[in-house]
């Protein structure tokens, strides 16, 4: 049986996935094979000699100590645009409320709770209301940084609201790019999309180099008066630098899921308490992704949206008793096992093998079981990390 620790309050819907007699799941769970969890903070803590896996139902992982993990031959898996629409909703009116003047409106209707004669309400909201005109996105320019699965789902709903959208995105993957519509301008670098862009929408993960992208030095290349929106993470804006160049009257407004001291005081910050993804279906897809992708993984071998080891799946071959082998990205690794294999007269039917960076993951499907002796043996090839029978 496989033991699941969880952290953080998981959907049901995401903890129903796992069998009951396959899996033992709960926050109290010993020993586990695998965490599942959302906002816990890992870096620091002791990790369990049993630990196999880690899922994060979210997108990011700064969270996490993945290359540590990594390392441990422990995969991290995330879940990529299980969150995506929920986000891009969020954007959506944060573009609506940096534009419109729906916060002060509400803030003015309210004051005049006290009034009692409904007529004289109506005729002084109709004396007042210019004061909160605003303007309308369509026609407006957005220009997106980051097009992975939120990002092309807010290209796609300002393209219907009749925008024009500019992207940058220098790692766009293969898979992204059939996602993206083609009325997206690709653009060749940050300062061209910031220096044509009504709106800059940030969608990069939280990275050392995504860390302050968005400094003083970019901000003096956005347009004058334009809306800065950053619902990706807060370390990919300085700060200190979006309230220098609000104070300066070049940027226009700065929309954002992450407040900072000194932001309440600004009133061109709109600043929300983190809550991109805090829909009931984004929580319930995410923690179903994140539970598929441990129970494929614990039962199969097979990995899908890791952070730290290649994505990989085979087949089962029928009959045949499945070894899965971690090891560093060197040469010679893969070779060595298949001699030990080889020397111990344990046939293979079928392999696959992937590597990403300094790491690569092997599936080897046998015809028989090897002892433990055999295990042992591929344990001891220099730069293997871990090996399962699964």
């Amino acid at each position: 049986m496989f033991k699941i620790k969880t952290y953080n309050a998981i959907s049901p819907k995401g903890l129903e996935r796992f069998a009951r007699d396959k899996y033992e799941v709960g926050a109290a769970v010993d020993a586990p094979d695998a965490l599942l969890l959302r906002s816990h903070k890992l870096h620091g803590e002791p990790v369990p000699g049993s630990l196999l896996a880690v899922a994060r139902a979210g997108a990011g992982v700064n969270n996490v100590p993945v290359a540590e993990y990594g390392q441990q031959g422990i995969v991290v898996f995330n879940t990529p645009g299980a969150n995506a629409n929920a986000v891009k909703e969020l954007v959506l009116a944060g573009m609506l409320l940096a534009t419109r003047g729906i916060l002060p409106g509400i803030a003015y209707a309210q004051s005049l709770g006290h009034m009692s004669d409904s007529a004289a309400m109506h005729a002084l909201l109709e004396k007042e209301k210019s004061k909160f005109a605003g303007g309308e996105l369509r026609g407006k320019t957005l220009g997106i940084v980051g097009l992975g699965a939120i990002g092309s789902l807010v290209a796609d709903i300002a393209l219907s609201m009749g925008m024009k959208v500019l992207g940058f995105d220098p790692a766009l993957s293969i898979d992204a790019a059939w996602r993206l519509s083609n009325e997206v301008q690709r653009m060749e670098n940050l300062p061209s999309l910031l220096g044509r862009s009504d709106y800059v929408s940030l969608h990069v993960p939280a990275l050392d180099a995504t860390r302050h992208m968005i400094d003083a030095a970019a901000l003096a290349q956005m347009k004058p008066g334009a809306v800065l929106l950053n619902f990706a993470r807060e370390t990919i804006v300085d700060p200190a630098a979006v309230l220098a160049a609000l104070h300066e009257g070049h940027l226009g407004r700065y929309v954002c899921d992450f407040p900072e001291p000194g932001f309440a005081e600004e009133p061109k910050i709109i600043a929300l308490p983190h809550i991109g993804a805090s829909t009931e279906e984004s929580e319930e897809n995410c923690a179903v992704m994140a539970a598929d992708e441990l129970m494929d993984y614990l039962e199969n071998g097979n990995i899908s949206n890791s952070v730290n080891y290649p994505a990989i799946r085979m087949d089962r071959t029928p009959g045949a008793t499945r070894i899965t082998l971690a090891n560093g990205n060197v040469a010679g690794v893969l070779g060595h096992v298949l001699g030990v294999l080889a020397d111990a007269q344990v046939n293979v039917l079928d392999m696959s093998n992937r590597s990403r960076d300094v790491l690569a993951y092997n599936i080897i499907d046998v015809a028989s079981a090897p002892d433990a002796k055999v295990i042992n043996a591929i344990r001891a090839v220099g730069n293997v990390i871990r090996v399962r029978v699964v």
